[in-house]
């Protein structure tokens, strides 16, 4: 295998988000394969192999998000602009003007809903343009969307740049959790998300208290949440759920027969392939990246709006107890599939 060198752009590098975990375990599969590595971020909130040479720029501020965006952009311009890096691909993960290589992790900011004062504002203004310099810049080869959907997204809102956009690089699980030993009672049903709205806890948490009418023994475990925060979704509830402001990913799908993900958008749904490869059920929403992969051999789609649907899939998944079929993702393919695409450029 020809070796590569790479400059990877992201903010916070560490295990510390979606995204974050994504550059994380990236940069090591590559780093595992032997190639060249070099991170680029404002902090490094975690401990790297030392083969990976970590830059920090330093922290300028956190809020609001678009204009600390718009500084740390600047900041990896003025030093790449300072280094030599002719023989390195460089690669964001950020809203940043020189790289070749961008990954897109989210859904694009033109898919949000319009508003007829959008006009007056500056941050819309400003992360409408840093979405589109990072996708259709002069400077960049190749897109790399981090699921179909978000291919499909890309292409209908910048098509003037469909053909740099790539085949979907698709998130990896780690094989630890292939190795979870279930811990559960057979009647819990999961959610985990930070961002509880776009997540569908509210969703989550009425069709469990559907199904607790039905056998009280059902149970809702929430992670990753701040309970002061939902606990007025569960008003009325007398027992039945558990709600811990954060869980390991493992202890979390140990303890949980069914995953229930009824996001109203998720990008791919990294939480949902580590359940899958934990060996749980998982029931999603049509609107997860993630979602032409499930079949009835690992959980079920179901349609946002279809509650009869959700109380189904969950009951059965609850009483069948079907063996979990696993998907066939994992960083080290991920990273062979950069490799490839660094050798191209």
């Amino acid at each position: 295998m020809n070796k590569t060198t790479s400059l990877h752009i992201v903010r916070r590098f560490g295990p510390v988000g979606g995204m974050e975990k994504y550059v994380w375990e990236l940069t090591h599969a590559l780093s595992r394969k032997k190639q060249t590595i070099r991170v680029l971020c404002e902090r490094c909130h975690a401990e790297p192999v030392p083969e990976i040479d970590v830059i920090e720029l330093g922290v300028t501020r956190k809020r609001p998000r678009w204009l600390a965006q718009l500084q740390f952009s600047r900041k990896v311009s003025q030093f790449v602009n300072t280094q030599h890096f002719d023989d390195a691909v460089i690669h964001s993960h950020e809203r940043t003007a020189v790289h070749q290589v961008t990954t897109f992790h989210g859904p694009p900011f033109l898919a949000r809903k319009k508003r007829f004062l959008d006009f007056l504002s500056p941050r819309i203004h400003v992360w409408t343009w840093l979405e589109k310099r990072e996708i259709c810049g002069v400077q960049v080869q190749a897109v790399l969307p981090n699921s179909q959907l978000i291919a499909n997204q890309l292409k209908r809102f910048y098509p003037q740049a469909a053909d740099r956009i790539q085949e979907p690089a698709l998130p990896g699980v780690a094989a630890s959790f292939s190795a979870i030993a279930s811990q559960s009672d057979g009647k819990t049903i999961g959610f985990i998300g930070r961002e509880w709205k776009r997540k569908g806890l509210d969703i989550a948490v009425r069709v469990v208290a559907r199904l607790r009418e039905q056998d009280p023994e059902i149970s809702l475990l929430v992670a990753g949440c701040e309970p002061a925060e939902i606990r007025h979704l569960f008003a009325g509830w007398n027992g039945g759920y558990e709600l811990a402001a954060w869980a390991d990913p493992h202890d979390f799908l140990a303890n949980i027969d069914v995953l229930l993900h009824p996001a109203r958008a998720e990008p791919f749904g990294m939480v949902v392939a580590e359940a899958n490869a934990a060996g749980v059920p998982v029931i999603i929403s049509d609107r997860c990246g993630i979602a032409p992969m499930i079949t009835s051999r690992q959980g079920e789609v179901i349609h946002l709006k279809d509650v009869d649907g959700w109380l189904q899939a969950c009951k059965k998944a609850l009483e069948k107890k079907n063996v979990v079929e696993p998907l066939p993702l994992s960083w080290d393919d991920l990273a062979d599939q950069h490799i490839a695409l660094y050798q191209s450029l």
